[in-house]
């Protein structure tokens, strides 16, 4: 089923929580991309995901429970930026590509204990983790 209606946005009930939670231009940027990559695809709706969520995270970090406009446009990880064949793992929408004090901040944000001894891959990691927590606390209310 595509993604976006008749207004051309993205219809809100057919998107993950994630992106319910999130701005518009950021529902719409998943929607279009998903309902382009299905068409292409011959309807695999796993890669039109897939890619729709790779499209998102050039312009997006999750924050906790939703996304955020990121500073600076481009790939968020490795992952991203060695393309769908890549086998790195996945930052799930953390910027991993950020500057360490932008990972911080972030991390203050969330309230991420001993941050301030982390290194950079750390903050990824424990961020990556209170995205989760977030969103699954978010679903449960």
């Amino acid at each position: 089923m595509p993604k976006t209606g008749k207004n051309d946005h993205a219809r809100k009930d057919e998107l993950p929580t994630t992106l319910q939670r999130s701005e518009q231009k950021a529902q719409d940027t998943f929607a279009k991309t998903y309902d382009s990559a299905m068409e292409s695809y011959d309807n695999d709706s796993s890669r039109a995901a897939r890619t729709a969520f790779a499209s998102l995270k050039h312009s997006y970090e999750k924050v906790g429970d939703h996304w955020e406009p990121k500073e600076e446009r481009g790939p968020s990880d490795a992952r991203a930026e060695e393309g769908a064949d890549s086998t790195s793992p996945t930052a799930g929408g953390v910027d991993a590509n950020a500057s360490k004090e932008h990972l911080y901040e972030r991390a203050q944000e969330l309230g991420v204990k001993g941050r301030s001894k982390m290194s950079k891959d750390e903050l990824v990691k424990a961020l990556q983790k209170a995205n989760e927590a977030a969103t699954r606390r978010a679903r449960e209310d």
